[in-house]
C-alpha cells in the first residue's frame, strides 16, 4: 500500500493567454481515509522556491510531511525554472511575473491555499500579500528591508568567492568547484551527499531583472497585507539571510520572527529540517 503523501503528481498549468508559460506544479495529497478527512479541514499549502532553484527543493521532505498531516501540499516552479516554460526569456522576468505565476498556480489548485515562500520566493509572496488578502502567508528566510544590497555588501567583504561564483553562474558548467563554494552558504556540513548531488541538478540561472528588483526591497504596506496572517521564519545557521535579516523583515510586518537552531539557508533539505517544518505546521494549525 502506498504511504501517505508518497505519490508525486506533475501537473502543467494552463492558460487562455498564449504567451504565458506553462508551469510545473508538484503535488502531494493524503492517501489514507484519516488524512483525507483532515485535509478537508486544513488549509492547502503552496510552496514557492527561492532564487536559482525550482520546486524540487520542497519534494524530498516538506511536501510529504505536510501532506501526511492533512494538508494538500503543492510546490510550483516559477517560469524559467525546473519543468516550467520560459527558460529562453528568463532574463526579462521580474518579480511581478513571478507573482503572476504563483497566482495562476493558486487558481489551478483552487481552495485558497496558504503561501509559503523561501528567500526570493518570500519576496514574491510579499508582493502578492500587498495586493491580495490571503488565508495566510509564511516568509521563510526572507530578505531584510534593505534588500540584496546589504547582503551583497556583507558577502563582498566576508566571502568574495561566493559572489564571483554566482556572477559567473552557468548551469551547463555547474562543476564540483562551484558547488563546493556554494555549499557552506546553502547547506550544512552533514547534508546527504546524494541529496546534494540531486540538488545540483535543480540549480538554474536567475533572472537578472528579478535580482535587480531585489537590490532595494521595499515591501508595500496595505490593508491586504495587514489582513493576511503572517509567519516569518529563519535559521540560526543561515549565512545568507541571517537571523537579524529575518527579524528585520518580521518587524516591518509587525510580527515576531521564529528562528530555528542550526539549519542552513536551504533549511528544507538539510538534516534537522523538521525543526523548521514543525513551527510552520503549528502556525498553520492556528489558521484552521
Amino acid at each position: 500500500m502506498e504511504a501517505p503523501g508518497a505519490a508525486v503528481d506533475r501537473a502543467r498549468g494552463t492558460s487562455t493567454v498564449a504567451h504565458l508559460p506553462h508551469l510545473e506544479i508538484l503535488t502531494h495529497r493524503a492517501r489514507t481515509a484519516a488524512t483525507r478527512a483532515a485535509s478537508q479541514k486544513r488549509a492547502a499549502v503552496l510552496f514557492v522556491h527561492g532564487g536559482y532553484c525550482d520546486a524540487w527543493c520542497w519534494q524530498p521532505h516538506f511536501l510529504p510531511w505536510f501532506a501526511a498531516r492533512g494538508h494538500d501540499a503543492y510546490a510550483v516552479s516559477l517560469r524559467g525554472h525546473g519543468g516550467s516554460e520560459g527558460h529562453e526569456t528568463l532574463f526579462g522576468a521580474g518579480l511581478d511575473d513571478y507573482a503572476s505565476d504563483v497566482l495562476r498556480a493558486m487558481r489551478e489548485i483552487g481552495g485558497a491555499p496558504v503561501l509559503v515562500g523561501h528567500s526570493l520566493g518570500a519576496a514574491v509572496v510579499e508582493r502578492i500579500v500587498a495586493r491580495h488578502a490571503l488565508r495566510g502567508a509564511a516568509l521563510v528566510a526572507p530578505l531584510p528591508p534593505s534588500g540584496l544590497v546589504s547582503i551583497a555588501s556583507r558577502m563582498m567583504i566576508e566571502r568574495p568567492d561566493y559572489l564571483m561564483q554566482m556572477a559567473r553562474f552557468n548551469r551547463a558548467d555547474f562543476a564540483t568547484d562551484v558547488l563546493s563554494t556554494l555549499r557552506p552558504f546553502y547547506f550544512t556540513d552533514d547534508v546527504d551527499p546524494e541529496l546534494l548531488r540531486e540538488a545540483g541538478r535543480h540549480f538554474w540561472p536567475e533572472s537578472s531583472r528579478a535580482l535587480f528588483e531585489l537590490t532595494l526591497r521595499v515591501p508595500s504596506s496595505s490593508s491586504s497585507a495587514q489582513s493576511t496572517p503572517l509567519c516569518v521564519l529563519g535559521a540560526s545557521g543561515d549565512a545568507i539571510c541571517r537571523p537579524d535579516d529575518v527579524r528585520a523583515a518580521a518587524a516591518q510586518h509587525g510580527v515576531q520572527a521564529t528562528i530555528v537552531d542550526g539549519l542552513a539557508h536551504m533549511l528544507m533539505l538539510v538534516p534537522g529540517w523538521e525543526r523548521a517544518a514543525a513551527p510552520l505546521a503549528a502556525w498553520l494549525d492556528t489558521l484552521d
